[in-house]
């Protein structure tokens, strides 16, 4: 079956995500830089970044000039982008252990947001979607927090948690899309899709 989207991200879980919807599509290789300009509220700023990646996978497109490059280019690409938010300060993915000691002990005992905007885009249409989700960690002690840091897994992750891994233990609750708070909301996504397929 013909590729049906192309994914600007090496995220696994976005891969993972993009599977389950059963879509037939191809990952792209894009570096898009991730710096937060100074009057960029958090909205502006997720929902810049995946379309900064959806159109660094455009770009990538282009430059291609076989014939099966020059097929693609009406293929749509999905960039996407997830950030957590507390206080209106946004927590990205951890330097070291010092820093994601300080996100998680700011996320500890208290409500934040996950926002992670979904951007589909080709050469002549962009559009783009943000999912907002409502988080509320239990308080965590500073063992928890040392010990899940020597699991490995928050080091990659905005806010230095998964909560698809064993970060799901510390979330007494959510309001809003599970999914989304694992990187790319599937309900939005696939509506998305259909506007372009």
């Amino acid at each position: 079956m013909a590729t049906q989207v192309f994914l600007a991200s090496g995220s696994p879980r976005r891969k993972e995500l993009l599977a389950q919807l059963g879509y037939q599509f191809e990952v792209l290789s894009v570096d898009v830089e991730e710096v937060h300009q100074a009057h960029e509220t958090p909205l502006m700023y997720v929902e810049r970044l995946s379309k900064d990646k959806a159109q660094a996978g455009i770009k990538a497109l282009a430059e291609g000039n076989t014939i099966e490059h020059i097929e693609k280019k009406t293929v749509p690409v999905l960039g996407s982008d997830t950030i957590v938010v507390i206080d209106g300060v946004i927590l990205e993915k951890p330097k070291d252990f010092k820093d994601a000691k300080r996100m998680l002990l700011a996320l500890s005992g208290r409500q934040h947001q996950v926002m992670t905007a979904v951007t589909l885009a080709t050469p002549e249409t962009t559009k783009t979607k943000t999912v907002i989700t409502q988080v509320w960690f239990r308080p965590l002690s500073e063992q928890e927090i040392e010990q899940y840091w020597e699991s490995g897994e928050p080091w990659d992750k905005a806010g230095s948690y998964g909560i698809q891994g064993s970060g799901g233990r510390f979330v007494s609750r959510i309001d809003g899309s599970y999914h989304a708070v694992m990187g790319l909301p599937l309900m939005e996504t696939d509506q998305l899709l259909h506007q372009f397929l």
